[in-house]
């Protein structure tokens, strides 16, 4: 089989495995090239589970874009620690291009870095020394196949004056990889037998071990480098190492055996096992298909799982399922229809493929006799099916009207809105009559006499619907007709439908449309802006009012302690539009004043009565507000201006009195003139007519009282002294 080649070639240097000291600090080099016609954006990047590796890389993932036919070169470095253990660390180098290359990647590449021990001993000229024949190095790998043995030769040279005991060790490798075998006699040379565990050389003698290299049947194709260390009895510390290299070559081998589970089917799927057996020792991964060794493939297939990743000296299992497709390719009768098919594999890597694959074969049974019967069923059924397109179209009568919906035009009415109906009948052709008839109850539960309203169909659709009804094929359709009815209550409407040459109704339904009566107005708050006020004073109130629109009048009332309930002010709508803000929902009535009622205590109310005569809503506030009565009180009163007790007064001299009183039904007294308004005046002469004492007594009627007054005196007149009588003087004489 012709694989596809892939669009990317890798170069690795160096190919095989990667030696390294502990301290060291070594190189991989990656050259990818795109063979392909088109860009890519590739990835290079070492696999989770190389967890060693990632802690010793600078960088363990790398991306560079290619143009076709392009290449680039990558680098990773390597810096191992100065105590990292010998020993061979496997890893995987992937190289992916999920974006543009999905189906030939990822490409993984299995990798070894081989980390030897150190040597911490120089090696002097009486140390002992050591070789292996046949002799290996990285370019020239020893071919190790599966299942053989490789017999090397690890000769031993004890240049010390001492007799050395030598044993060998290979860390690297498990126990069944390898036999140590030292010597038994000194045939081979001139060691003397010490036992099985080692090798025992007289001084400047040489010995030879034999390490026979057999690895186990399982062992995968790849490179391998060993350590091998000589160990001297005489010196512990001294490190002798070398590596043998090994290329164990791959080897492809591939079982495929297919399994029928159900070959022969009527109306189910064909089922089939496929066994695939690595008997190699190289990871395959596959991809299964099938195909047709007919002309025509009848047939669509699913293997599951479709990929395979199979590593050696492992099996797995692929379930296959072959549904025959299309269904009118199955036989009618008679022997089964043979369907031939071939197990087809792809190998992503390309590796070698069995040379003949498994085939197989499903038998497609044919109808059985009874499957026939639908076909007879359906020949009936058509030619019944054409005798009554033939009455339905020709022979039958024509259908009567139907009331298809009956409605009204809103599932909610309230007060003065008018109840409209809506109306749908298919095969209006047919009607004879149409009758709607109300029988309707206000909520004041007087019924309402309606006579039922006639609409003659026989000449076609009346004037009087012609506005509202619209014909379109069988349907009429009829929108917004006027039923009159605005007023609250409950209303049924009845719609009979009458076809021609009939006296009873052919379709009637009955619907019950309720008007709500519009929501009555409320008090939604009343406040006072003060709890206590006295006789006389202004108080200002504040309300708002829902439902404004239903306002009749708004009550205040003022309810005493003694029970008696007052009207203290009566307000209508069209006097609160003019000092209030309204709206559509709501009147705000703030500082409106209203005078104090007689002193007492009283629980305020306001009433809102409503357009439709319901019974008023009323808002009473919950605490008492306190009149308390005016105070007895002399304002003034004064004696020309003036208030003081004592006046002298001049003989004629005007006197006015003057006084203004304040209380709660008072009673004012001026003394010795007789009662007085609480507010006036009194212009008097002063003469010997006038009093010495004038008082201003004022009484409330709760008894109180205040009294000012005045003591007055007019003063006698002083005559005048009598002229002396005139004397001349004396005239003197100076000379």
């Amino acid at each position: 089989m012709q694989n596809k080649a892939s669009p990317l070639s890798v170069i690795i240097d160096p190919p095989g495995v990667q030696p390294a000291m502990p301290g060291d600090t070594v190189e991989l080099y990656i050259v990818i090239t795109n063979q392909s016609d088109r860009g890519a954006v590739i990835d290079v990047f070492f696999d989770e589970a190389s967890e060693t590796l990632h802690q010793w890389s600078n960088s363990s993932r790398e991306s560079l874009a290619l143009g076709p036919q392009q290449s680039s070169e990558l680098t990773f470095q390597f810096k191992i620690p100065t105590n990292t253990l010998p020993g061979t660390y496997d890893y995987t180098l992937v190289v992916d291009a999920p974006e543009h290359f999905p189906e030939d990647t990822p490409i993984q590449y299995p990798r070894q870095l081989k980390v030897m021990l150190k040597e911490h001993t120089v090696v002097r000229v009486n140390d002992p020394t050591f070789s292996l024949k046949p002799a290996s190095n990285p370019r020239n790998p020893i071919i190790l196949k599966s299942k053989e043995a490789l017999q090397i030769e690890v000769m031993v040279d004890n240049r010390s004056n001492r007799v050395d005991r030598f044993r060998l060790v290979c860390s690297d490798l498990e126990d069944d990889w390898y036999a140590i075998r030292y010597p038994n006699t000194g045939v081979e040379g001139p060691g003397i037998l010490a036992g099985t565990s080692g090798l025992e050389l007289n001084p400047n003698t040489r010995g030879k071990i034999l390490l026979e290299l057999k690895p186990p049947v399982n062992t995968l194709a790849g490179s391998y480098s060993p350590t091998i260390r000589l160990y001297s009895a005489n010196s512990p510390d001294l490190v002798l190492l070398d590596l043998v290299y090994i290329q164990i070559p791959p080897i492809h081998l591939l079982d495929v055996e297919l399994y029928t589970l159900r070959g022969k089917i009527s109306n189910s799927f064909g089922l089939y096992e496929i066994k695939l057996n690595n008997r190699g020792n190289t990871p395959r991964d596959l991809k299964l298909n099938i195909k047709s060794r007919d002309e025509e493939q009848l047939y669509k297939y699913e293997c599951d799982p479709r990929k395979v990743r199979l590593f050696p000296n492992k099996s797995t299992k692929v379930n296959l399922t072959v549904k025959p497709r299309p269904w009118w390719r199955r036989p009618l009768f008679g022997s089964a229809l043979s369907l031939n098919f071939q197990v087809s594999l792809q190998d992503k890597d390309e590796y070698p493929l069995p040379d003949k694959l498994p085939e197989g074969t499903l038998l497609w049974n044919s109808r059985p006799w009874w499957q026939f019967i639908p076909f007879f069923i359906t020949l009936i059924g058509s030619i019944v099916g054409i005798a009554f397109l033939i009455w339905f179209f020709f022979l039958k009568p024509p259908s009567p009207a139907q009331l298809v919906a009956f409605s009204p035009d809103s599932i909610n009415y309230i007060q003065g809105d008018e109840i409209r109906l809506d109306w749908q009948v298919s095969n209006f052709q047919q009607i004879s009559k149409l009758e709607i008839d109300n029988q309707g109850q206000t909520n004041n539960q007087s019924q309402i006499p309606s006579a039922p309203q006639i609409f003659d169909f026989r000449k076609g659709i009346p004037n009087k619907l012609n506005n509202i009804c619209q014909a379109q094929l069988k349907y009429l359709t009829c929108s917004n007709y006027d039923t009159g009815v605005t007023q609250p209550g409950s209303y049924t409407f009845t719609l009979k439908l009458y076809t021609q040459g009939q006296n009873k109704p052919s379709s009637t339904e009955s619907i019950t449309v309720k008007i709500n009566e519009k929501p009555a107005a409320r008090v939604g708050s009343f406040q006072l802006d003060k709890s206590q006020y006295t006789s006389g004073d202004t108080i200002l109130l504040s309300w708002t009012i829902q439902n404004p629109d239903q306002l009749a009048q708004l009550k205040i009332t003022g309810k005493s302690d003694s029970g008696s309930e007052n009207v203290l002010a009566t307000y209508t709508n069209d006097q609160l539009k003019k000092s209030c803000q309204l709206t559509s929902q709501l009147l705000t009535c703030t500082k409106i004043s209203l005078k104090t009622p007689e002193p007492g205590k009283y629980t305020f109310a306001l009433q809102a009565f409503s357009q439709s005569g319901q019974p008023p809503n009323s808002y009473q506030i919950e605490s008492t507000i306190n009149i308390l009565p005016k105070p007895l009180q002399i304002v003034f009163f004064t004696l020309n201006g003036s208030q003081e007790p004592n006046i002298v007064l001049q003989p004629n001299e005007p006197v006015v009195l003057q006084w203004e009183v304040e209380g709660e039904d008072i009673s004012v007294q001026l003394t010795p003139f007789g009662t007085v308004a609480s507010e006036g005046s009194l212009n008097l002469v002063a003469n010997e007519a006038l009093p010495n004492t004038i008082q201003l007594t004022a009484t409330d009627k709760f008894g109180h009282s205040n009294s000012k007054g005045f003591s007055v005196k007019v003063s006698t007149p002083t005559p005048l002294p009598s002229p002396a009588p005139f004397m001349p003087l004396p005239r003197f004489n100076r000379f």
